[in-house]
């Protein structure tokens, strides 16, 4: 698998370019779930797969390689070899797309093909991990997001993926966590997913708002600040389960991006304090540790001009993680299924 410090770009895969369609790559036609259980009785689809399939389950679309660092950092993958991992995990996802128990798609504009493909679930892997009292909110109509939704999610995870890895921190993630307005009456997803740091007695949450400029992005960006405006003003105690404000963090395309968005910001919103909001790419998380990758806006006294400063986080200091093997004490239980 390759490393971030090996990732050599100056433009995120993730970004939005003009044009852009997400395409279908998956298999074609019916397949029943007898076919499934079938080449899940005969070993052909095994408890590998369904490892993977969890994680696609979890992060919504994914690529291979992010299945495979969270496999790997969840201790997963310990029984294979280190240079050999990778393919593993691609050919179970290979396998999956096959058995049409997950779907697969790849982006074309008019600068190419992409390079990865993303997958995502499908009808037959609700009822494998329904079956495993696995809870999956998945619906038929999440594979028809465009392109830029799924980007969207992707440059989440990848951000998400970055805090399990290299910050010590790192407590827990929900890629799928749900704020809501009492202003709008509304519940609305941070597009990035959550992360917990604890360290010792401290704790925060970092809610991710990740940010693509796709087609009208300004004037969907402004509605969401609305929203999180409302939020945050409005704010008591355990609203969305928290216990104190989480941390907001924009994360746009490239630092041009993150101009952008902040002008908007400050065009809709009187709420959200130029402090305590964070800013940061999905490339800056490929740096080898975390602790300056968060910018803020800051106003100068004499030019009376915003400028972009690096903000120093102790929190995200570089380390192993000790949040592996702890037993889950938040279960949430579906009232259809029967527990074994």
């Amino acid at each position: 698998m390759v490393s971030d410090k090996e990732v050599k770009t100056v433009v995120s895969p993730f970004a939005v370019r003009e044009n852009e369609v997400k395409v279908f790559d998956g298999k074609e036609g019916f397949a029943s779930i007898n076919q499934v259980v079938f080449k899940m009785d005969m070993g052909y689809i095994n408890e590998y797969h369904i490892k993977a399939l969890e994680v696609v389950n979890e992060f919504g679309f994914v690529t291979s390689r992010q299945v495979t660092q969270v496999l790997d950092l969840r201790g997963k993958l310990n029984d294979i070899e280190e240079d050999k991992k990778q393919n593993k995990v691609a050919k179970w996802l290979e396998d999956l797309t096959k058995s049409k128990v997950i779907a697969r798609y790849y982006f074309q504009s008019e600068a190419g093909k992409s390079s990865y493909r993303a997958y995502a679930m499908d009808k037959i892997a609700t009822y494998i991990l329904k079956q495993r009292n696995i809870p999956t909110s998945w619906q038929p109509t999440d594979n028809t997001k465009p392109a830029y939704a799924v980007k969207r999610k992707l440059a989440g995870n990848q951000v998400i993926i970055a805090y399990m890895q290299k910050v010590a921190a790192f407590e827990s993630t929900n890629p799928n966590i749900l704020l809501y307005s009492k202003k709008y009456n509304v519940k609305f997803k941070p597009t990035g997913g959550m992360v917990t740091l604890k360290n010792g007695v401290d704790e925060v949450n970092f809610v991710f708002e990740v940010v693509r400029r796709n087609e009208d992005w300004q004037n969907m960006f402004a509605e969401k600040v609305q929203l999180y405006s409302d939020f945050y003003e409005n704010f008591a105690r355990n609203d969305a389960g928290f216990y104190d404000k989480p941390q907001l963090v924009f994360v746009g395309e490239d630092i041009q991006h993150i101009a952008e968005m902040f002008r908007i910001i400050k065009k809709v919103s009187s709420t959200l304090n130029d402090s305590e909001m964070y800013f940061t790419t999905e490339l800056k998380q490929l740096e080898n540790t975390l602790e300056n990758t968060i910018s803020v806006f800051e106003l100068d006294n004499e030019s009376k001009k915003y400028k972009v400063v690096t903000k120093t986080l102790d929190i995200l200091k570089p380390g192993e993680s000790k949040s592996d093997n702890k037993l889950n004490v938040d279960m949430k239980f579906n009232s259809n299924m029967i527990i074994e």
